[in-house]
């Protein structure tokens, strides 16, 4: 698995959580989680969520911190839900460390019964897919600012994040290789 924080503001529209973004990007040709800073305008033809398509739903922000992972060693919905789920348990941990009453609901995190997060997972015939994004600043929905953290704290808690999922599937990886299959009995 490879990790890549971006120095550059990047928008996200959606285009990115296309199969083989990565490679485009920066030649990876891997397993990836890469991180960026920056606006979030999802136009009807890139939303994934076919709910929220249906009601017109408009995903919107000035200033998010995104995340979008990929992983190429299934193609199952099942299982990409499941590494969703568990990418937002460990932004909740992380995000804990500043203020303890975060509520996840599902792959949805919440501050002050705002909405903190934006998420979606999907697969292709290659690989699956991750958009992971967390307001910075936001009006009306939760953010950073929600959360006691400043514009120079963001960095930080972007790597902290990215290093603990790549962390986490390094170790997973580890442990496939020390385990031996079950016997039938």
């Amino acid at each position: 698995m490879e990790c890549l924080i971006l120095d550059k503001k990047t928008d996200y529209d959606g285009s990115q959580i296309s199969s083989l973004w990565a490679y485009n990007l920066a030649d990876i040709q891997e397993d990836s989680i890469i991180v960026f800073r920056g606006g979030c305008d999802v136009k009807i033809e890139h939303m994934i969520d076919l709910e929220d398509k249906k009601q017109g739903d408009m995903i919107f922000s000035t200033d998010m911190v995104h995340f979008i992972i990929e992983h190429f060693d299934s193609t199952d919905l099942k299982l990409i839900y499941a590494r969703q789920r568990l990418f937002t348990a460990i932004v909740k941990e992380i995000l804990s460390e500043y203020r303890n009453d975060i509520v996840r609901q599902g792959d949805d995190l919440f501050v002050d019964s705002k909405k903190l997060t934006v998420s979606i997972a999907s697969t292709s015939a290659i690989s699956q897919k991750i958009h992971f994004g967390i307001n910075v600043v936001h009006d009306f929905y939760g953010s950073f600012e929600d959360l006691g953290l400043g514009s120079d704290d963001v960095a930080d808690v972007m790597e902290k994040i990215a290093k603990r999922y790549y962390n986490e599937f390094i170790d997973i990886e580890k442990d496939l290789r020390k385990s031996r299959t079950l016997d039938v009995i």
